[in-house]
């Protein structure tokens, strides 16, 4: 029989049961209040208060503004400002939140919206020290030297113990010749915290500018001995050696870096300019290529200064057409199916079979195809295509196999790669930026086709290591730069579809049927391929194109009859 329970006694009970909630409730409040408090258990407070909906006006305004700063963190700069966004507007004098969204404007690579958060922080409450540091770095890396030693300057004045006010100015000094004054800024920062790495990091190089070897060494040795895979350290360390003139050394810790993260872009420019003073023009184009055609959004202050050295010195180093080169095409064709350490792919052979012969129909003079290569054999052949894509105007690659993104990277992947944890991604697979840097060598068309969106097979086991937001499904969006062209088989969030009982993917059948056609412009092409899929799918898969060749031309896989 079941147990009735009056009324009464169901009253008090209930009532019991929100009073013994409310001490945590009110501990998550004073928590989430409280600026002093460790921030992971801060963070957790203001969920807390989030998730049950239990704080309105302002203190809601604080709670999502320290959620704001969590995905910050993480890397989740789309949802970092929707948030931060309605903390504002539940409490538009709250200094802090604005700063957070500059930040996280600056970081997707929106530095006027950032500065205008900055600017808006700083008329709010005009001695608020932190807004002045952020803008003086977008100023820094403008180049705008005197704005960004102005801004530093304030910082410090409002804020004399924000260490990074006091580095940035010895950057900005170094870079403007007053060593004496970057090492008494050095010297202040590290009265501030003696062990911090952005002093031995940074005051290596102003060593180095002013010839001072040794002690530059003894900053980013110690750096090293402690952090063996710092990139910033390492790459700071073979800046010195280059002004050393001892390139071996240089050279070794370029490639120490590329070796951890096959992406770097200040590392490639680097090793770069060793190539090229050693004559080997082939592989300083090559690296320059890695550099100059980066995906990231934001740049701090050292890689956007590499960045613009790789895209002149590669300007500087392409080969002019030679006569009567004009209308050579080259292709890249992948399928990558026989994995190792997950589940095999049965279709990319098949596809990239379909792919490579149409391409060959249509006259392209070089097409390589190629399948289940493992992470060597895949920049290898990178390497040997972006040679033949010297010679051409047009350079292609097709790729169809697994394919992911974490942190913000899009991946596609060997056939021998092995994720234990997201942090493996950079050693086991092959950022996209490589294939970009592998077209960007010809000189007109620059196309990338990724037949990958497929769920992350990794995803399952692979432990979270990193404070980055990870996506287990298909790819994220990306913003090439002018000239390229990168066609995606689903776009973002959706899983391309195989072939039924063996066929070809709806998307390789409907790709290699219209590249036949003649006197269709490329960028039309793949807006009636995109009609296709989504026809032939029952509405779901719809590919999806991110740049586009350059402007003033068109081009046809077929020109006409």
């Amino acid at each position: 029989m079941r147990r009735v329970i009056p009324l009464t006694l169901a009253i008090l009970m209930s009532a019991a049961a929100i009073a013994a909630a409310e001490p945590q409730l009110g501990d998550d409040l004073a928590t989430c209040r409280d600026r002093q408090a460790e921030f992971q258990a801060r963070a957790q407070a203001c969920d807390n208060l989030l998730n049950a909906d239990r704080v309105t006006g302002k203190d809601k305004g604080l709670a999502l503004s320290v959620r704001g700063n969590a995905l910050l963190n993480k890397r989740d700069y789309v949802h970092a400002i929707e948030t931060l966004s309605m903390a504002f507007d539940l409490d538009p004098d709250n200094v802090v939140t604005l700063n957070l969204r500059g930040l996280a404007h600056e970081r997707s690579g929106k530095d006027d919206l950032a500065i205008a958060d900055y600017d808006l922080a700083l008329q709010k409450r005009p001695t608020y020290g932190v807004p002045y540091n952020n803008r003086g770095v977008i100023q820094l890396r403008r180049g705008a030297l005197q704005s960004a030693l102005d801004d530093f300057n304030l910082s410090i004045k409002y804020a004399p113990k924000f260490l990074l006010g006091w580095t940035n100015r010895a950057r900005v000094r170094t870079m403007m010749k007053d060593f004496d004054g970057a090492l008494a800024d050095f010297a202040e920062a590290e009265k501030i915290d003696p062990a911090a790495p952005q002093v031995a990091g940074n005051r290596c190089i102003t060593y180095g500018l002013m010839g001072r070897f040794d002690q530059a060494f003894a900053d980013c040795n110690g750096l090293i001995e402690k952090q063996p895979k710092n990139a910033f350290a390492l790459n700071n360390r073979a800046d010195v050696s280059m002004m050393k003139g001892d390139l071996d050394a240089a050279l070794k810790d370029y490639n120490a870096v590329i070796q951890i993260n096959p992406n770097n872009v200040r590392a490639h420019c680097g090793r770069g300019q060793i190539y090229e003073r050693r004559n080997d023009l082939a592989q300083a184009r090559a690296d320059y290529r890695a550099a100059a055609y980066s995906l990231t959004n934001y740049d701090e202050v050292d890689v956007a200064h590499a960045r613009a050295i790789a895209q002149q010195r590669l300007a500087a180093l392409t080969p002019q057409a030679p006569a009567g080169s004009d209308g050579r095409r080259v292709a890249l064709v992948i399928g990558n199916g026989a994995y190792r350490n997950v589940h095999a792919l049965p279709n990319p052979p098949r596809d990239s079979k379909l792919i490579a012969g149409a391409l060959r129909d249509v006259g392209f003079q070089t097409v390589i195809s190629v399948n289940d290569l493992t992470r060597d054999k895949f920049f290898e052949s990178l390497q040997t295509f972006a040679n033949e894509a010297e010679k051409a105007d047009w350079a292609v690659v097709y790729y169809a196999g697994h394919g992911f993104e974490i942190g913000g990277v899009n991946y596609l992947v060997p056939v021998d790669a092995r994720l234990a944890a997201d942090r493996d991604a950079e050693t086991q697979a092959v950022a996209l930026e490589q294939v970009l840097a592998a077209v960007g060598a010809a000189r007109k068309v620059r196309l990338v086709i990724l037949d990958a969106c497929r769920d992350n097979p990794f995803a399952p086991t692979m432990q979270q290591t990193l404070s980055l937001k990870l996506v287990d499904k298909g790819f994220s969006n990306i913003e090439p730069g002018a000239g390229f062209m990168v066609v995606y088989a689903a776009k973002h969030g959706e899983t391309a579809m195989d072939g039924d009982g063996g066929a070809d993917s709806p998307f390789s059948t409907a790709l290699a049927r219209e590249i036949k056609e003649p006197k269709v412009e490329i960028r039309k092409l793949f807006d009636i391929v995109r009609d296709d899929v989504w026809s032939a799918t029952r509405h779901v898969q719809q590919p999806f194109t991110y740049g586009s060749p350059p402007g003033r031309e068109d081009f046809y896989f077929v020109a006409g009859r």
